[in-house]
């Protein structure tokens, strides 16, 4: 398993969108919608999956006022939304969010899994400090 899958679980269903090319910058090299995204201090994946979990013309306006806050890139400049309405489009298809107690696997069920075994692992470091305390 690779660092960036570790990071980013979910990662390659976001590929197709972070690394479409959006433009090149004024220096000539290739920006791609993760580059871009980072340049405005935003983390892609994030920002990714929140998009992904908008309607479709609420994801195309909040990527649009991305793209046009970017000032290196002259091609965002001119038709920052067409572009935006194509990106879109690459994003994955998401069930909207509906709250749920069970660990069944699911795109919204990672942090109740992780924070889960992040207690367990926190009941065992206590447990066994228990146990070399009274050795």
């Amino acid at each position: 398993m690779s660092a960036s899958d570790v990071l980013h679980p979910d990662g390659s269903d976001y590929d197709a969108f972070l690394y479409a090319k959006v433009g090149e910058d004024r220096t000539g090299a290739a920006v791609t919608v993760l580059s871009a995204l980072a340049r405005l201090d935003l983390e892609p994946w994030t920002e990714a999956r929140e998009l992904a979990r908008l309607a479709r013309e609420d994801a195309q306006i909040r990527l649009t006022n991305h793209l046009e806050a970017i000032t290196d890139i002259p091609a965002l400049a001119l038709a920052s939304e067409g572009r935006a309405a194509r990106l879109v489009l690459l994003l994955p298809k998401r069930a909207s969010f509906r709250g749920s107690n069970s660990l069944e696997a699911g795109p919204h069920t990672f942090p109740k899994r992780s924070m889960y075994w992040t207690a367990m692992a926190l009941a065992g470091v206590v447990v066994l400090a228990w146990i070399l305390y009274l050795a």
